[in-house]
């Protein structure tokens, strides 16, 4: 039995993709096989790890939810960020993870998004949603700066990732992100402008893909209790099946699954 949680990544070319329940080898190494997902029914807290009968968020017991930093507002909205003022539901966690060096970043895919992740999340975060490409934008001293920064670019992009998009392999191959991302700096506050980064790197990231989907069909493990089908891809942090089928493996963070190969 396992209780999945978000595969590791490495990057490469392609992406290395490793995962406790895949044991002694790489996710990578289990394309052109068959793998069967059963749900035994029991779901385990990220947090707390207690079994819980239902989840709130992504993985949490309703205890958690409601007192865990890692399911506090400002996860999904930096700008509500206080880490940076010594305030927050745990103090140590949030000098750890939210009141250090964060990227502020432009991503291509079928448009260009915008996005926020800690300084040691990169590229850790490009690779989990998909991107086809990154760049930094900008590098802030805490979280909270960054979730400004964002506010202030979700008038020139997206924030939001088109998983139908992302998992056909939609892609806008004429976005230049050096020349999106200067086109609007001076369109910035004079304030956030000086978190600007002037790196210009573009990280691109080249997923294990064999075939994808047309169109996706999400797989639920709490709906079908069990599935199986042979993989031809990872993208994200989903795995690609055969016949169009996508298991996202975050989404089923806590869920205990026995898995046969």
């Amino acid at each position: 039995m396992f209780v999945l949680k978000k595969m590791a990544s490495t990057l490469s070319q392609p992406i290395l993709y490793s995962a406790d329940w895949a044991p002694n080898q790489l996710v990578n190494d289990l394309f052109d096989r068959k793998i069967q997902f059963q749900f035994t029914g029991n779901l385990f807290c990220q947090v707390c790890t207690k079994n819980t009968k239902k989840f709130f968020g992504e993985g949490f017991c309703y205890t958690c939810f409601m007192a865990s930093s890692q399911a506090a507002p400002c996860i999904l909205r930096p700008e509500l960020c206080k880490g940076h003022l010594g305030e927050g539901r745990d103090l140590v966690w949030e000098e750890k993870n939210h009141n250090q060096p964060h990227i502020v970043y432009l991503a291509q895919s079928d448009s260009v998004k915008v996005g926020v992740t800690r300084l040691t999340q990169v590229p850790t975060r490009w690779i989990d949603q998909g991107a086809k490409s990154a760049i930094y934008f900008a590098e802030t001293p805490n979280r909270f700066e960054a979730g400004v920064l964002e506010v202030a670019l979700k008038s020139f992009f997206t924030d939001k990732t088109n998983y139908k998009k992302m998992l056909q392999n939609d892609i806008d191959e004429s976005i230049d992100l050096i020349e999106e991302k200067w086109n609007v700096v001076d369109q910035l506050p004079l304030d956030l402008q000086t978190y600007v980064s002037e790196n210009d790197a573009i990280t691109q990231l080249n997923y294990p893909v064999s075939k994808y989907p047309t169109h996706p069909n999400l797989i639920n493990l709490e709906k079908v209790g069990t599935f199986e089908g042979l993989v031809t891809g990872i993208k994200g942090q989903y795995l690609l099946f055969e016949g169009d089928f996508a298991l996202n493996i975050r989404r089923h963070t806590g869920y205990e699954v026995k898995i046969s190969f």
